[in-house]
């Protein structure tokens, strides 16, 4: 819940306030004070009469009607404290700075409970435990520094960590970049990140909210109702960046599929993102230069001028850019040989374009409108301007100030010299400007923006999928592990993937009488063992009876043996499917080539089921190995909307049937335009 006393209060009490500003008790009042609130402001401390110019109340008692509380006291005298102020002074919005609660104790999560169970009760917006407090235009309830410069279109930023929410501020206030809201939610036992997203994105104001939301997540608890709001926000207009913290190990449950090996809850986050259109950030300075990025014009193409007075940063810029699929095209002919004549001699049009660590700001002016009015070939513009100590560089960023204003195409200032030029970098910030003082973080982090699709549509297409079927399937299986051959062909007939025709018999007689009806050469697998090749259970290009006859009796003798498989014998280049059931999240879908390359290689991609067609063709086309797909050195390429169709159907098959945890489809055999599945495994739990 988040409510008006919360957002834009007319009363605010601090419980716990005092005159030590170098205490979170103290900041906060001297935060609320300098931060202009305008509201009635009061303060509960049973040992001061004044706290920082005003006048003291010893118990809540002797308060007034209040809308917001901000508590700021041990962890045991909390409840006590809500429970009155909620039902005896009106109060209907909490922020609780204290820590010692559900993040520390068995007893400390039985305080937060009651908390939220009075703040349910009575209809009150709670904001932490464990948290640095809200920041916004109307009152500054944190007790950290720095606050950021504030401004309606500046960011929201929403942060689980309270520390992390203070390095990435200091990360962004050097930068230049501006605040709408700062959201510490701390434990967010009422309200987590996912819970402010949903506000903001149901009161969403397109004239006057904030279009751009950098997040710091550390866990994501219901990664659907953040898809369907940050998916919705994008789609309304806004830009999100998010860095999810804590992803790296892998599920603690030991995996026996080839996808289960490959899959991680991290693989989950990275699915979820790029269906809600959220680019993924990696550390603080990459989530603020994204933020900086964001608050500039969109970019309508994949071209870029660089102009600089330094060679190195240039040649770096350029190398970071072309590492992400970005352009730093030629420059020449005629325009090019005009540029050069009005610069200093020495000076590199080419593109970066160089005027020299002498060049001037008149050059700077000149080569940027170049590459605004006269070459075509140009989408956006990064300044490289900096100073070796010699000169001031006052004039020379008012002409980049100006410049910024005029142009309609985009430009990046790079300006390296915080120490050196601090007071002019400093002047330039003011007049409402961002600042990328490393170009390759800037490199990289438009390249992520760049390579993050748009939020897939919310319509599940479901491609004439037997759902009704495959429901009576599943509901039918008795027992948990790795279902019979039979029953896996069952359900890719359901879902219309494509299989190669095969037989599963315990008897000599019956696969000799279904190898003779579909023709030899034909394939023999066991039935039973998990891993087939590790145990010599796969016999290729079985061509009699009597060959057949030898392999049954052998792989009959492996351990766990059950059956014997017998499929068409068929050829063409293997590709993989998989997916694997991650909890709250539901099932990773990966794809990629297949064989012993899917482990060796792990050249995969991933999405989150159900998958759009151009979700599908966006992974397929991330892969590495890509352009063998494609088809190499004379070879046919597969049919690739073909491969995007079994891929979308498995999807939709997933989406049904969450009692699937692991999945293969190893290998998919592409021959010419048919692609079929050859071997598949899935496993169960009820």
């Amino acid at each position: 819940m988040i409510n008006r006393q919360l957002l834009n209060p007319e009363s605010i009490v601090v419980i716990g306030g005092s005159n030590d500003v170098h205490k979170p008790g103290g900041a906060i009042v001297r935060n609320l004070i300098q931060g202009g609130f305008k509201g009635a402001l009061h303060i509960v401390n049973p040992k001061e009469d004044e706290i920082q110019g005003i006048k003291v109340f010893h118990n809540a008692e002797e308060l007034p009607a209040t809308d917001l509380a901000i508590m700021v006291v041990a962890a045991k005298f909390c409840p006590d404290y809500v429970d009155y102020l909620a039902e005896h002074k009106q109060v209907r919005a909490f922020i609780i700075i204290s820590a010692g609660f559900g993040e520390e104790t068995k007893e400390g999560a039985e305080l937060e409970q009651h908390i939220l169970d009075t703040c349910e009760k009575y209809g009150c917006a709670l904001i932490g435990p464990n948290c640095i407090g809200l920041l916004n235009n109307n009152h500054h309830s944190v007790f950290t520094k720095p606050i950021p410069k504030l401004h309606p279109q500046g960011v929201d930023f929403l942060s689980g960590s309270g520390a992390t929410a203070v390095f990435i501020l200091e990360s962004a206030v050097i930068k230049g970049l501006q605040f709408n809201s700062v959201w510490s939610t701390g434990n967010g036992k009422q309200n987590g990140i996912e819970d402010v997203l949903q506000y903001m994105d149901e009161h969403f104001d397109p004239e006057h909210d904030s279009k751009v939301k950098l997040l710091y997540i550390e866990n994501i608890n219901d990664p659907d109702k953040m898809l369907l709001h940050a998916s919705s926000l994008i789609r309304k207009g806004c830009r999100i960046a998010a860095i999810k913290a804590g992803s790296s190990e892998s599920g603690s449950r030991a995996a026996s599929s080839h996808t289960g090996a490959i899959a991680s809850s991290d693989t989950a986050v990275e699915a979820l993102f790029r269906k809600a259109g959220i680019v993924r950030c990696f550390s603080r300075e990459e989530l603020t230069t994204v933020g900086c990025i964001f608050t500039l014009p969109k970019i309508t193409g994949k071209n870029f001028a660089i102009v600089t007075h330094a060679g190195g940063p240039g040649v770096m810029l350029t190398d970071a850019l072309s590492k992400g699929g970005l352009n730093v095209p030629k420059l020449d002919g005629r325009l090019a040989d005009e540029l050069k004549a009005q610069l200093f001699p020495g000076s590199s049009v080419a593109n970066p374009i160089d005027i020299l660590a002498t060049g001037t700001p008149e050059h700077l002016g000149i080569a940027i409108d170049y590459c605004e009015k006269k070459f075509d070939n140009i989408d956006a513009m990064m300044v490289i301007f900096g100073t070796p100590g010699l000169v001031q560089l006052y004039e020379a960023y008012d002409v980049l100030h100006k410049k910024i204003l005029e142009c309609k195409k985009p430009i990046f200032p790079i300006l390296p010299c915080l120490n050196t030029a601090g007071p002019e970098v400093a002047e330039f910030l003011s007049k409402g400007h961002v600042n990328f003082s490393d170009e390759v973080t800037l490199g990289t982090a438009l390249s992520q923006i760049m390579r993050t699709p748009q939020p897939v549509p919310q319509e599940i297409n479901l491609m004439g999928v037997d759902i009704p079927k495959i429901r009576k399937i599943i509901d039918g299986i008795d027992e948990n592990g790795y279902v019979a051959p039979d029953i896996v062909r069952q359900l890719l007939t359901c879902a219309k993937i494509p299989v190669v025709p095969e037989m599963v018999a315990g008897t000599k007689e019956e696969l000799t009488a279904f190898a003779e009806k579909i023709g030899y050469p034909v394939v023999a697998k066991v039935v039973g063992p998990v891993h087939k090749s590790d145990v010599g259970g796969v016999a290729l290009n079985v061509r009699s009876s009597e060959q057949l006859g030898m392999e049954f009796d052998r792989m009959m003798k492996i351990q766990d043996a059950s059956a014997v498989m017998i499929q068409k014998m068929i050829s063409g280049r293997e590709l993989f499917v998989g997916a694997k059931y991650e909890p709250r999240f539901g099932h990773v879908v990966l794809c990629g080539l297949g064989g012993i390359f899917v482990e060796a290689l792990k050249d995969v991609a991933s999405g989150l089921a159900p998958l759009s067609a151009d979700e599908v063709r966006t992974m397929i086309r991330s892969l590495r190995g890509y352009k063998i797909l494609q088809g190499i050195r004379g070879q046919k390429g597969i049919n690739e909307e073909k491969f995007i169709e079994i891929i979308q159907r498995l999807s939709v098959l997933l989406r049904y049937a969450i009692e699937i945890k692991e999945m293969d489809i190893n290998p998919l055999l592409a021959d010419g335009d048919d692609i079929v599945a050859v071997d598949a495994r899935i496993r169960i739990e009820k």
